[in-house]
C-alpha cells in the first residue's frame, strides 16, 4: 500500500473503528504469530484454515509457530493471559486492527496477506450484545457510504441441540457421492461440508436437513431476540439457514456481510457467537461474540459502488520560500502552524517559484504562502487561495492567526 491509495485504507480502518471506540471497546494488539496449537484447538483441526492455509514454521528453539490466520483466538488468548475477565467488568470489549495471513490461491479480494478490523465482546451471553456488534458494523459501512451490502443471519445452535442436528446431517451426507476428503470432513465436522463452495457438492446438498429445524427452545428464543433487536434498530438482514462460518468455534448467532459487486469473493466480513472457545484453549467458560471486517474487501466494495471517500489533503497550507532568509522565516511559520494543528508542508530543496507552485498544486493544499525578498522587506507574506486564485498580502506576524481563521 502506497500513497495516495493507502489513504483509502486508513479511512476505512478509521470508519470501522469509530463506532467501536464510541461503544466501550478498547484497543488490543496481538503478535503476528502464535503457537500453532492455539489455532488447531480454537479454529479447528478440520478447517481449511488449519489444514491447508496456515503458514506454520519451526523456530530455532523448536517451537511450532504460525502466522495468525484470524484474530479471535489471538485476542481471547491475550485477554485470558492478562486476566482481563477477572477485572470485574464483563463483557470485556476489545477491538483490533492488523494483518493476517493465509496460504490461498491469490485472486481479486483474496490475498495471502490481508488486513482486518475486528471486535470481540468477551464474557457475556446476551442477545443485545450480538445485536450491538451487527448494528455497529452496519453503522461503520454506512458511514463510509456503502449501500449495496447485505447481512446474512443464522443460528448454529448450542451444545444441547447441535449434536442432534450433527447426527442427522451426517446420516444425510453419508448417502451422497462425495470424495474421500469431504467424507472425512463430514465425520469430523459435518457443518463444514455445508460451507463447501464447489458446485458439484452444493448440488447434492439440496434437501439437506437445516439446523433451524433442530434448534432447542432456548436457542430459538435467543435467536428471535437478536432478530427483533436488529430490526428495531432499522438494520435490514436476510435469514440464511445454510450460513455456516468456516471456523469451528461458532455457536448460536452467526452472520456474514456480503457485497454482490465483488464476484466470487463476496464476503466483506462476518462473525458470530463463540461460547465454547475459551474452554477449547484452556480458559474458563466465557461466552463471547465478535466479528472481523476485511479492509481490503471493503475498499473493493467502495470501488464497486463508485463511492469516492472524502479524504483530507496531506497539507492545508504549502509554504514557498524564495531565498535563504525567507526560508528561515517560513520554516518557523510552518512549524508554528503544525503546533497549532494546521497541516502544513514546505518547499524543500531550494526550488524556483514555478516548480515550487507545481508542488503546492500537487499537495492539494488550500493555501500557498509565498515569501520573497521584497515581501520580507515589507514584513508581509503573499497568501494565495489555490481554489479561487486570489492572492493577498498578510503581515508575517499575522499569517498564523489568519490561516487558523480561514481554515476553521
Amino acid at each position: 500500500m502506497i500513497p495516495p491509495d493507502s489513504a483509502k485504507y486508513l479511512a476505512v480502518r478509521e470508519a470501522i473503528a469509530a463506532p467501536l471506540r464510541g461503544s466501550g471497546y478498547g484497543y488490543i494488539e496481538t503478535p503476528g504469530f502464535e503457537n500453532v496449537e492455539l489455532f488447531a484447538r480454537g479454529v479447528g483441526e478440520s478447517t481449511d484454515i488449519v489444514t491447508k492455509e496456515m503458514y506454520a514454521f519451526e523456530t530455532k528453539g523448536g517451537d511450532r509457530l504460525a502466522l495468525r490466520p484470524e484474530g479471535t483466538a489471538s485476542v481471547l488468548r491475550a485477554a485470558l493471559e492478562a486476566n482481563l475477565h477477572k477485572a470485574g467488568n464483563l463483557p470485556v470489549k476489545l477491538w483490533y486492527s492488523g494483518s493476517y495471513y493465509r496460504y490461498e490461491r491469490p485472486q481479486k479480494g483474496r490475498y495471502r496477506h490481508f488486513s482486518q478490523v475486528g471486535a470481540e465482546a468477551i464474557g457475556a451471553e446476551d442477545p443485545a450484545l450480538d445485536a450491538e456488534l451487527i448494528i455497529l458494523a452496519d453503522q461503520a459501512y454506512r458511514s463510509l457510504g456503502l449501500r449495496d451490502f447485505r447481512i446474512l443471519l443464522n443460528s448454529l445452535g448450542d451444545q444441547e441441540c447441535r449434536p442432534v442436528y450433527r447426527a442427522a446431517l451426517q446420516d444425510f451426507l453419508r448417502g451422497l457421492d462425495l470424495d474421500e476428503d469431504t467424507l472425512r470432513r463430514a465425520e469430523i465436522n459435518p457443518l463444514r461440508v455445508l460451507d463447501d463452495k464447489r458446485e458439484a457438492v452444493q448440488k447434492q446438498l439440496t434437501g439437506a436437513p437445516l439446523l433451524r429445524d433442530y434448534l432447542c427452545d432456548a436457542c430459538k428464543a435467543y435467536h428471535e431476540e437478536v432478530r427483533e433487536l436488529i430490526t428495531a434498530a432499522g438494520v435490514s438482514f436476510e435469514d440464511d439457514p445454510k450460513l455456516v462460518r468456516g471456523l469451528d468455534y461458532y455457536t448460536r448467532t452467526t452472520f456474514e456481510f456480503v457485497h454482490d459487486g465483488l464476484g466470487s469473493q463476496s464476503a466483506v466480513g462476518g462473525g458470530g457467537r463463540y461460547d465454547g472457545l475459551s474452554e477449547m484453549i484452556g480458559g474458563p467458560a466465557l461466552p463471547s461474540v465478535g466479528w472481523a471486517l476485511g479492509v481490503d474487501r471493503t475498499v473493493l466494495a467502495l470501488e464497486a459502488e463508485g463511492v469516492e471517500l472524502e479524504l483530507p489533503p496531506t497539507a492545508s497550507v504549502f509554504a514557498v520560500p524564495l531565498g535563504e532568509e525567507a526560508r528561515r522565516v517560513l520554516f518557523a511559520k510552518v512549524t508554528e502552524l503544525r503546533k497549532n494543528g494546521v497541516a502544513a508542508d514546505f518547499s524543500y530543496g531550494g526550488k524556483g517559484l514555478k516548480a515550487a507552485m507545481k508542488a503546492a498544486n500537487r499537495s492539494g493544499a488550500r493555501y500557498a504562502l509565498v515569501l520573497g525578498e521584497r515581501d520580507l522587506a515589507e514584513g508581509v507574506v503573499q497568501l494565495k487561495d489555490m481554489e479561487s486564485g486570489e492572492q493577498s498580502a498578510v503581515g508575517v506576524n499575522e499569517i498564523v492567526a489568519e490561516l487558523e481563521s480561514r481554515l476553521a
